[in-house]
């Protein structure tokens, strides 16, 4: 079968397709055009571990399925219906985010269920526990990465997770001011506020023209952390290496939780 000039539709789910693992059919698609990951992923300008972590997730970003599919020759199309005839969306804006502007882990938009369009996107860091027991307190309140969405609002939900050997969600904070800049003008700048070492910095930064520096407000402390092993039975939840987008449910489940996560 030739996927070439093909055109896929992306449609809400019913029935059995709810549970429809959206990775495991970008895979069989990939399989009948007759290209391995490997393949593919030098098309995307990826590395294939990034594709293979793709190809196992249960969410993903629009762009991300339009790249795959445009990788393969193909085209994607979304098909929205609403019962509703009065419902009617002005304006729909495809994320902006793509392969070659994200981190690899940067994969859970819901493109099959029942949410119409989320109101917000809460982000979830994965980040050192030493490090996230300084956010929680108040001691750190810039968190560096390589990559980031400028795009992200003011006020967006950070949900922090705490690394090996905690391997837990712990905390949240507010997202203020994106900045991206020379990693040498980061330093300068937001060195102290990041509670990081020169020698740390400088290998975190290394062959990168531009950083980001993200102000994190009122940080605290959940009232229960999340383990791993709960945040995967319930949320299919996988530790990304830098950030992702939490799903809609998993934001829901916090709230009645932990009445701690802004509305």
């Amino acid at each position: 079968m030739k996927v070439v000039g093909k055109v896929f539709e992306a449609k809400p789910a019913n029935g059995e397709m709810g549970d429809a693992h959206i990775g495991q059919r970008l895979r069989e698609i990939r399989k009948l055009a007759g290209l391995t990951q490997e393949q593919l992923a030098e098309r995307l300008n990826i590395g294939q571990a990034a594709l293979s972590r793709v190809e196992k997730r249960r969410d993903i970003l629009v762009s991300t399925l339009r790249d795959y599919l445009r990788a393969l020759g193909a085209t994607l199309r979304i098909d929205a219906r609403f019962d509703d005839a009065s419902a009617l969306v002005a304006n729909v804006h495809e994320a902006e985010f793509r392969f070659d502007s994200v981190d690899e882990n940067q994969l859970v938009l819901p493109i099959i269920g029942e949410d119409r369009l989320p109101a917000r996107r809460d982000v979830v860091f994965s980040i050192k526990p030493d490090y996230c027991d300084k956010i929680v307190s108040g001691a750190k309140t810039v968190e560096l990465r390589r990559r980031f969405p400028m795009s992200v609002p003011e006020g967006t939900t950070a949900l922090i997770y705490a690394t090996s050997p905690t391997r837990a969600l712990l905390g949240i904070a507010e997202i203020g001011e994106v900045h991206r800049c020379a990693p040498e003008e980061i330093w300068e700048t937001f060195a102290e506020r990041a509670c990081i070492a020169r020698k740390d910095f400088d290998s975190y930064f290394d062959g990168v023209e531009r950083g980001y520096a993200i102000e994190l407000k009122r940080a605290r402390r959940l009232r229960r952390a999340l383990e791993l092993s709960e945040l995967r039975d319930r949320f299919n939840f996988e530790p990304p290496q830098s950030f992702l987008y939490a799903t809609p449910q998993m934001r829901e489940a916090l709230n009645y939780e932990c009445s701690e996560v802004p509305h």
